[in-house]
């Protein structure tokens, strides 16, 4: 695992721009939330359908299709998206399409895929797949106290070829006093990003993509826990986080939290269009001292290198 330093203009505008991002952002490729036994079957026409048990106990047909990869970020323009019946396919076709549903996808192990439910290549060579994860979390290590901050999202993607990339370093910034962690995420080559998001750093298009930090055996206890969120700056897919002490984000409980850096870290983000989730997970780095290992000083040169080569100017050397 590589490592390098990143830093934002102000940490503190990180912070709230990160605890209100996460209810905003738009996750097109969403089916429903905290559902039992999904199952996923595509038929011969490149329509998916997904079967599950509603919280409530009731049996749901979702049918998606209409939709495969991604586009190039562009202004003005719509990113791919699925349409969707969630009554099967009647409200549409007139009948229950994936009550009757011939499945004739193969299901394949996709161990890279984080939070894999089931995936399976079609019969024109194309991938589907069901994810589900905690998107929600609260920031900051806290406990969930709202119902929907525990949901558990299920998630279809569907695409051919290579999914997005998720680039990641760690290193320390201000004065080599925090830990920090930045990168990039493209796809294709190219970067992904959006162009408009809320004053707190909410996506307001299909473009734009946040980053669900969850950090392990840290300050806030055992076990993972939700660092925090924010948004892959437009125009690089850069993005870049320092682990400073937090003061309590709007409607969060009051109490200041402790910088969350721990002996592991683990990244999730929704793949653009309808291409599926991605994720990354490495070992945390120790405190800065050169003196107990030269080597420290040496990778942080080479991170801060690595940083300026990219040419944001959001992530700043301190």
């Amino acid at each position: 695992m590589t490592t390098r330093r990143l830093t934002l203009a102000l940490p503190a505008s990180l912070a709230v721009f990160a605890v209100l991002c996460v209810s905003a952002a738009r996750a097109t490729e969403i089916v429903d939330r905290d559902v039992r036994s999904p199952v996923l079957k595509v038929d011969t026409q490149g329509r998916a359908g997904i079967s599950y048990l509603t919280r409530a106990g009731r049996e749901r047909h979702v049918l998606v299709w209409d939709a495969v990869n991604a586009y190039t970020p562009q202004a003005g323009a719509r990113q791919v998206k699925f349409k969707k019946d969630y009554a099967g396919g009647w409200g549409v076709f007139r009948h229950d399409i994936v009550a009757t549903m011939k499945n004739t996808c193969t299901p394949v192990a996709m161990p890279d895929l984080p939070w894999l439910v089931s995936a399976c290549r079609a019969t024109d060579g194309s991938f589907w797949a069901l994810q589900r994860w905690q998107r929600l979390l609260p920031n900051l290590g806290l406990t969930p106290w709202k119902p929907e901050q525990a949901a558990w999202e299920l998630h279809v993607s569907h695409w051919s070829g290579a999914l997005a990339k998720l680039e990641v370093h760690l290193d320390w910034v201000y004065s080599s006093h925090f830990h920090h962690l930045f990168g990039r995420l493209t796809y294709r080559g190219l970067p992904v990003f959006g162009f408009s998001t809320t004053p707190t750093g909410a996506p307001l298009d299909g473009w734009g993509r946040n980053l669900y930090l969850d950090t392990f055996d840290s300050a806030y206890g055992p076990g993972w826990r939700r660092e925090n969120s924010f948004l892959a700056h437009t125009h690089t897919g850069v993005f870049c986080y320092g682990f400073y002490p937090h003061a309590p984000y709007p409607g969060y409980p009051p109490g200041t939290r402790p910088p969350g850096n721990g002996l592991k870290y683990r990244i999730t983000v929704l793949g653009p269009g309808v291409t599926p989730a991605v994720g990354w997970e490495g070992d945390g780095l120790t405190d800065y001292d050169p003196n107990i290992d030269p080597g420290l000083a040496t990778h942080e040169s080479s991170m801060n290198e690595l940083e300026r080569s990219w040419h944001d100017s959001l992530c700043q050397q301190r």
